[in-house]
């Protein structure tokens, strides 16, 4: 299918930030570096276990944040990556905006029908 970024911004209480982010639909959480969140102002608010593609088990502090795409924005949970993490647009994410890959083109689509 070959790689698939967007361009999203991210707001969080202290103001908001354009990213570059790859979208991942096999990651659950959107992940981007934790100073980049505390950036903006966004705090952990729990810790979950993650199942990396390392097939590795990692531990991170979760937040939310507003992400925005295409005119719209809704709230999302956020991973604070660490160093050697990736950034990545997840699944959480792209339901909440009724988005969708278009292998094809290589981009986001809105869907026509969300799934019940």
């Amino acid at each position: 299918m070959g790689e698939v970024y967007a361009q999203v911004t991210l707001r969080g209480p202290a103001g908001r930030r354009r990213l570059r982010l790859l979208v991942d639909t096999g990651s659950t959480y959107s992940w981007i570096r934790e100073d980049r969140l505390r950036e903006l102002g966004i705090r952990p608010v729990d810790e979950y276990p993650f199942d990396v593609i390392e097939d590795v088990d990692v531990t991170r502090p979760i937040g939310q944040g507003v992400v925005e795409y295409g005119g719209d924005a809704r709230w999302t949970v956020l991973v604070f990556a660490r160093r050697g993490d990736g950034e990545v647009l997840g699944l959480h994410a792209l339901e909440g905006l009724a988005l969708e890959v278009d292998p094809a083109n290589k981009k986001l689509r809105r869907r026509r029908h969300l799934r019940a």
